[in-house]
């Protein structure tokens, strides 16, 4: 597929808009970029562009006059109600991805894993699982490498492991994943998305392309129907599915395959992370004892209830990455010990009073930072002792 002649137009400057306008740029196409942040914040991406023969736009420049393109890539960081995406939209402008984009050009499966929760961990687990068990693939998508930059790889690889945001399923149209991975679906990004069921609609594609002959990896709490692809369930609660937990035991259809303690992860988020990436490896024929290879090997990343030190018998963790009210539900859920929690963050419109209960069983103190701060006092006050910081010092 050479797109010589075409004109493209980027909306972003970002890792994945740069990933994209390189990929347009290798494949013949006349590609500027537009992005409205200040030309100073941009210069060494700007210059990079412009060695390979990519226009760029920047500032308030890139937010006016007639556009005329016969693509426009909508990089999934950007919001499209800024002033940048509009003045394309006025003027008829059809969007894509970098998702989509990348998948035009991909000749190999992809296994695409979406959530709330957990993504970045499933990713990296089903990542060094397949590469333990002898498949050759690369994470790449929203956890950090774009799935833009992977394709340059191909050739070398046997199938795309390729975590995926809702931003970046709003823009795709023929994008297929052999395996689609469901991890859960909680309250989240509010402050993007008009109401919770939008928000759900956007992950909900994933599926949107799949056939008879793909797998989707389900977490059975979430009770999805009509897939035409096959369906394969986990549940680390008590209920019906594929892939359970026995004490620490993780069971297909009854029989055991994995047993955590053999691992490093621990908790029942980490127990739907496993099932998930065992239910790839049952997708791709891979016997359960080279799934367990990588997956006994992995360790977690960084701010994902890290234990960072202890102090005069105070245990410090930090858990960073949980950005949602069902990521810190289930870190407080992990803690065996009274916790004092540090809590607040952009506003994304989370209703804090649903977890009050659980806070007022697990914390003992809240120190509240952040725009969120007085709405989380209001909620948790009746409950625990909260004070609000103006910092992390």
């Amino acid at each position: 597929m050479k797109l010589n002649a075409t004109k493209a137009a980027v909306l972003g400057l970002g890792t994945s808009g740069e990933a994209a306008a390189k990929l347009l740029r290798r494949e013949g196409a006349d590609v500027t970029v537009f992005d409205s942040a200040d030309a100073s914040q941009l210069k060494e991406r700007a210059q990079r562009m412009e060695a390979l023969g990519i226009r760029t736009v920047l500032g308030p420049d890139a937010e006016r006059g007639t556009v005329n393109f016969d693509l426009t890539v909508l990089s999934p960081g950007i919001d499209p109600q800024v002033e940048l995406v509009q003045n394309f939209v006025r003027q008829k402008a059809e969007f894509t991805g970098e998702l989509e984009l990348a998948f035009r050009f991909c000749h190999k499966p992809v296994i695409a894993i979406t959530g709330t929760n957990g993504k970045t961990t499933t990713t990296q687990l089903i990542e060094l699982m397949l590469q333990r068990a002898g498949v050759r693939t690369i994470a790449c998508g929203n956890i950090g490498m774009p799935f833009c930059e992977a394709i340059e790889r191909q050739n070398e690889l046997d199938v795309f492991t390729v975590e995926v945001s809702s931003f970046q399923l709003e823009t795709i149209s023929t994008f297929r994943p052999r395996v689609a991975v469901w991890l859960n679906f909680t309250p989240d990004h509010l402050d993007r998305y008009r109401d919770l069921q939008e928000y759900r609609d956007a992950k909900l594609r994933i599926f949107e392309r799949q056939q008879g002959s793909d797998f989707a990896l389900v977490n059975a709490r979430d009770q999805l129907s009509g897939l035409k692809a096959k369906m394969i369930t986990f549940n680390a609660y008590p209920g019906e599915a594929d892939f359970s937990v026995s004490g620490q035991s993780l069971l297909f259809h009854g029989e055991p395959v994995l047993d955590m303690t053999a691992t490093n992860l621990s908790g029942v988020h980490n127990a739907e992370n496993l099932m998930a990436a065992l239910g790839v490896a049952y997708a791709l024929d891979i016997p359960w004892e080279k799934a367990a290879l990588g997956l006994s090997e992995y360790r977690l990343l960084p701010h994902r209830c890290e234990r960072v030190g202890e102090v005069d018998g105070v245990v410090f963790i930090n858990d960073s990455k949980a950005t949602n009210l069902d990521a810190l539900a289930k870190a407080l859920e992990s803690q065996s010990r009274p916790v004092i929690l540090i809590a607040g963050g952009k506003d994304k419109g989370f209703p804090f009073d649903s977890i009050t209960e659980l806070v007022e069983r697990k914390v003992k103190h809240a120190v509240l930072i952040g725009e969120m701060a007085e709405r989380i006092e209001q909620s948790w006050s009746p409950v625990v002792g909260c004070t609000q910081a103006a910092n992390l010092a």
